[in-house]
């Protein structure tokens, strides 16, 4: 999967906005460092709530077999946990 990178001004990430159960959440794929690293996990949402404003943000990573690991709000990386990782509908977005 594309991780979030710089390109110029612009910004690309891999991610997906899920609206489930009345809450609408955002998905962003990042190194698994990041998700290893609690403050380095706290920055990336932090950054990546200028994206997707209002919305509560969950970061996953995945191990070399493809886990996944999700770090976020507890109730919603729990649910996460439970759903393949090829049912979330991923999209490559650009920010500028």
């Amino acid at each position: 999967m594309l991780e979030s990178k710089q390109k110029g001004t612009a910004m690309q990430l891999e991610g997906a906005v899920i609206k489930e159960q009345g809450q609408t959440f955002a998905v962003v794929v990042v190194k698994r460092h990041v998700t290893d690293n609690r403050h380095e996990a706290s920055s990336a949402m932090q950054s990546f709530s200028r994206c997707f404003p209002g919305m509560p943000i969950v970061l996953m990573s995945q191990d070399s077999r493809g886990v996944p690991t999700y770090f976020g709000r507890r109730d919603i990386a729990n649910f996460l946990s439970g759903v393949p990782t090829n049912a979330i509908p991923w999209k490559r977005y650009t920010f500028n």
